[in-house]
């Protein structure tokens, strides 16, 4: 995350989203650097027959999309507003001078970019698995992965079965008895609906 104040310095705005409002298209061109104030944001693609892959999920502080500023590429994915947000919105030519001007940001970019790397290998093997417990299983243990406490059931999974069901590649009613399924087994908590991993 980089520091508003300097986001601003280099004349970045603050644009609102309603839930389900596009922020970029598949196919567009990147001409900006976007980093949620607060609201919640998805990445996603349809199939010809219509069907949703969510590639990931965003929330407060995250930047999305930032990858394809280094390079001169379309959009392979969409960016839709899920909650209502806030996003501070940077010109392509200004971020890569803040970014030059400002080596450790540079560094945090490199890290960021390189955990989003590490996502997709998860996911990409992710998809290889047939049971769909190893698949729910190997997201929920890289969700925790970024919270502090390892104790089992600490960590409320902060996505909906449907949400869960597009990241894997599974259909919600299969999500819906896994998850089931893992309770018996004591994977997992349900307490009001919400999942505790």
């Amino acid at each position: 995350m980089i520091i508003e104040n300097l986001l601003f310095s280099y004349g970045a705005e603050i644009k609102k989203y309603k839930t389900n409002e596009i922020i970029f298209r598949e196919e567009e061109l990147p001409y900006y650097y976007f980093q949620i104030l607060k609201g919640k944001i998805k990445l996603n693609n349809y199939s010809e027959g219509g069907k949703e892959f969510i590639q990931n999920i965003f929330s407060d502080g995250n930047s999305f999309g930032e990858a394809l500023l280094f390079i001169d590429r379309s959009y392979p994915m969409n960016a839709i507003a899920i909650a209502e947000s806030k996003i501070i919105r940077l010109p392509k030519a200004d971020f890569l001078t803040l970014i030059k001007d400002n080596p450790k940001i540079s560094m945090s970019i490199h890290h960021c970019l390189a955990d989003r790397m590490y996502y997709k290998y998860i996911m990409l093997y992710n998809l290889s698995f047939q049971n769909p417990i190893d698949k729910l299983k190997l997201l929920m243990e890289y969700l925790k992965s970024y919270h502090d406490d390892k104790c089992p059931y600490s960590f409320q999974i902060p996505m909906t079965r449907q949400q869960l069901a597009s990241l894997t590649g599974l259909c919600v009613e299969t999500v819906i008895r896994t998850i089931k399924a893992m309770e018996k087994e004591n994977m997992l908590k349900i307490v009001n609906r919400k999942i505790f991993y």
